[in-house]
């Protein structure tokens, strides 16, 4: 089963059950894709040009502060935020860059896009078009 959520399709899985039945809870990476997918964000965090998938948190102080005012939680700084990315890394979702600090990429074979040009996701290179 699918969420279609603006140009994206989420997997069910996506998306954590609140308390009460029917609601949904956003995740990080999903909060993440649309910091992404905003351009007053991009002093922020950003698509790496060139790579696929791949984003930098140019102010991660920043990008905690807007998860915890999100998820209502103050408190929240960094590195608790790095600590819920990791969880992602064992579900494949999002893998950190070696060597290069505060970049991420995301699996997107793990996720359904649609619309590559609504989110601003350079598409991947299609060989067969290349002539």
């Amino acid at each position: 089963n699918y969420c279609i959520y603006s140009s994206l399709a989420f997997p069910d899985w996506a998306y954590k059950a609140e308390s009460s039945p029917g609601s949904r809870q956003i995740q990080l990476w999903h909060f993440i894709l649309e910091l992404l997918q905003k351009e007053e964000f991009r002093h922020v965090i950003a698509w790496q040009q060139g790579e696929y998938g791949e984003f930098v948190i140019k102010d991660p102080d920043e990008v905690a502060r807007l998860w915890g005012r999100r998820k209502c939680k103050p408190q929240m700084n960094y590195d608790k935020l790095s600590r819920a990315l990791r969880y992602y890394y064992n579900k494949r979702i999002l893998y950190k860059t070696k060597g290069k600090r505060f970049t991420y990429k995301f699996n997107f074979s793990k996720l359904i896009f649609i619309n590559y040009p609504l989110w601003g996701i350079p598409s991947p290179p299609r060989p067969w078009l290349m002539s």
